[in-house]
């Protein structure tokens, strides 16, 4: 996202500019013009040493010990700034905004600029849509980022890069699995990329350079779902347990799933299913887990013990946390759940004509994807508890002509794999609207079902069933049963565009040039020598030994 200031920090004289807030309007006059230009002197209180605001940032005046009359002019203007405000209320203020205000408001003084870009309002704007970024190992810096940059540059560089998924690609292909790839995790903050299939061996790969690192042991079943982050790695298969490894300090890429050389307390596992495991997902403090079983566990992390579980009518066959809540497909409904109280607080009941496959959630609000064996992705509003059963769908997509086994969600990209061998991406970013409330940032926007647009891009040329997919800042990448993973990296993307917009402008120039030169040589009245008109663009630089080559075939006659 890009913000553009003319003049950071000047102000008309002759405007007013007013904050509104709920209900209440907030009047901030800017400088008057009273008398001449050098007497526009400070006229609130940031520059008054006595101020009893005193917790705003102080900018000083050169010149303000060398008048005298400005505490006069002040009094008689009576102008007020709205800077002058609270710093209390200026943040209140300020944390009502969207990003693109609060960009606005850093380009109007170096004093708010300071203000907009230290607020802790660009930390929620990241966490809204893309929640906290992973943690490296080792302690972190209260309210700080993982690598020390801004909230506000993190959010800005995120934002950029949603866009490059419209882009130009490059498609690398990783080979090493003998059967079908069932599960595909992207772990983007460590370059990694987690796989596992039939062939029951866990694989994990470098993400920039597309090479194998490291591959565990068989375990004689069918690896079905994988979940990570900077901390631990978990995956489940056909057989009920959860194998489990911890990141080890100061290892170059997180974790050494093959065991060798490493602390055995580095990898365990965690059983209570007693069927086959067939979801997973991780947050900071918890494990979840789906199984044939028909429940759904959660873990908790620091002691690694199953602490709440939860009966549904069918196999469970994909989970989403949010929260303290966990929505999950059995069968074909869907279910959300209150971790705190194990109660269900909302179901769908025949959310698809068929299984309920694959479910995603955004960090935004309450909204619910889900993916079935109709070929349908549907959007549920499941922000307000309810009893009805028959919630119906805000929205629906019909981009595939096979069942969609797989949804993933990156702000405001969703992207769903099929086994009809096609990637949908769906943007969001017209369904859910920022609210004015400070309890619930997003909703979804009314419209009419009949009008939503199709998936913004669709990727073909598999010639196979695809059973998983998983989305990064710049990758997507897939697994289907011809037992490779692809990898979309669009990291290249806006680069490649801004060079094919430059020489579009540069054609585009030439043409003019010519098209000037053309009419000038009308008004003379003279006729167009094309060769004059390329000695002029082309310039020999004194070399008149070139000889001009005619672009036409000799003819094998010649007339005597």
């Amino acid at each position: 996202m890009d913000f553009d200031c003319n003049k950071a920090g000047e102000s008309s004289a002759k405007h007013c500019s007013s904050i509104c807030n709920e209900g209440t309007l907030i009047q901030a006059n800017t400088l008057i013009h009273c008398g001449k230009a050098k007497k526009w002197n400070s006229l609130n209180k940031f520059n008054n040493p006595e101020s009893s605001h005193g917790s705003l940032p102080r900018v000083n005046d050169p010149k303000e010990d060398g008048e005298t009359g400005n505490d006069a002019t002040a009094s008689e203007c009576s102008v007020m700034c709205f800077t002058d405000l609270p710093s209390a209320l200026v943040c209140e203020v300020l944390a009502r905004l969207d990003p693109k205000g609060l960009g606005v408001v850093s380009c109007v003084s170096t004093v708010l600029q300071t203000l907009a870009t230290d607020h802790q309002g660009w930390k929620k704007f990241y966490c809204e849509r893309w929640g906290l970024p992973n943690a490296p190992i080792g302690p972190l810096v209260p309210g700080g980022t993982p690598d020390g940059r801004s909230w506000k540059a993190l959010f800005v560089d995120r934002e950029f890069q949603s866009r490059s998924f419209m882009g130009r690609f490059s498609v690398d292909v990783l080979r090493g699995h003998n059967e079908d790839v069932r599960t595909v995790y992207l772990l983007a903050s460590a370059n990694l990329i987690f796989t596992g299939g039939h062939d029951s061996v866990v694989r994990m790969w470098n993400m920039e350079e597309g090479l194998l690192i490291d591959e565990s042991r068989p375990f004689g079943c069918t690896i079905r779902a994988i979940a990570a982050d900077s901390r631990l790695l978990v995956t489940g298969g056909s057989k009920a347990f959860i194998q489990c490894w911890r990141a080890i300090e100061g290892a170059s890429h997180l974790f050494h799933i093959s065991g060798n050389g490493t602390n055995q307390n580095s990898e365990f596992r965690l059983w209570g299913h007693e069927g086959p495991v067939t979801c997973l997902s991780l947050d900071s403090t918890r494990i979840y887990s789906g199984s044939w079983d028909m429940t759904v566990r959660v873990w908790d992390r620091a002691e690694m013990k199953c602490v709440q579980k939860f009966m549904h009518a069918d196999w469970v066959l994909a989970l989403a946390p949010h929260g303290n809540t966990v929505a999950s497909t059995a069968g074909r409904d869907a279910y959300v759940w209150d971790i705190g109280n194990g109660e269900l607080t909302t179901i769908i009941s025949n959310a698809h004509v068929g299984n309920a496959y694959s479910v995603a959630r955004t960090h935004l609000a309450g909204v619910l994807f889900t993916g079935g064996e109709d070929g349908a992705i549907r959007l549920f509003d499941v922000s307000e508890i309810s009893d009805d059963e028959n919630i119906k769908p805000a929205a629906t997509w019909l981009p595939h002509s096979g069942p969609v086994h797989s949804l993933a969600f990156e702000y405001p990209w969703l992207v769903s794999a099929s086994s009809d061998g096609r990637i949908a991406l769906i943007d969001l970013r017209k369904i859910l609207t920022p609210l004015n409330s400070s309890k619930r940032r997003f909703r979804v926007k009314p419209f009419d079902p009949s009008t939503v647009e199709p998936p913004q891009r669709m990727l073909h040329g598999f010639g196979c069933y695809l059973f998983s997919v998983g989305i990064g800042a710049d990758r997507i990448i897939c697994g289907g049963e011809d037992g490779s993973v692809r990898v979309w990296n669009f990291s290249e993307a806006l680069e490649i565009e801004k060079k094919a917009q430059a020489l579009r402008s540069l054609r585009q120039e030439n043409r003019m040039r010519r098209r000037k030169a053309q009419v000038e040589m009308n008004a003379n009245g003279r006729r167009v020598d094309h060769c004059s008109v390329a000695m002029k663009r082309n310039p020999l630089k004194g070399d008149k030994s070139v000889t001009w080559q005619i672009k036409r075939p000799i003819s094998d006659k010649v007339k005597s």
